[in-house]
């Protein structure tokens, strides 16, 4: 989640991605047996997914060079950076708020209602509170609870039509 992000590390990232005309959106860091997985992801500002490749490279190299200057990562690392893609994460409010109306997949720190995990459709985002349909049934999901969340896309005829 992007308020999970540490803010030493976000103050280095953002203005690279800004920089850039992107949005940071996301950071994972897997850590364990070096190289470590340093995955970065960025948006467009229209929050649309439509980040070319060759820009998520240009991101990447400007990071690395950022990175190796400062020495911030005490083991080897492999950086990835990319788009949000077909399931995108929904790591800020604003994403919550644009996936209205949209099937999703939520996960908690904690059980609510007795389950952490949810799969519905996303019917609002208000006030930090996403309010979920699943099943018929209508969960309210406080924001600060969600410890993983995504969009999960929806296909259509149109994907298969080759146009």
């Amino acid at each position: 989640m992007y308020r999970d992000i540490p803010e030493d590390l976000r103050t280095l990232i953002e203005p690279v991605v800004s920089d850039s005309g992107f949005e940071l959106v996301d950071v994972v860091i897997t850590k364990g047996r070096p190289p470590w997985t340093v995955r970065i992801t960025i948006d467009t500002p229209r929050a649309d997914g439509r980040v070319p490749v060759d820009r998520c490279a240009d991101v990447s190299r400007e990071l690395e060079a950022q990175f190796d200057a400062g020495d911030v990562f005490p083991n080897a690392y492999r950086l990835e950076v990319s788009s949000p893609g077909l399931d995108r994460v929904l790591a800020r409010e604003k994403d919550f708020t644009a996936a209205c109306g949209s099937e999703v997949k939520i996960e908690t720190y904690r059980p609510l209602d007795g389950r952490r995990r949810f799969r519905g459709r996303l019917i609002r985002f208000d006030a930090g509170l996403a309010t979920v349909s699943v099943d018929s049934r209508e969960f309210r999901i406080p924001f600060t609870e969600v410890a993983k969340a995504n969009l999960l896309y929806e296909f259509s005829p149109a994907d298969f039509s080759g146009r």
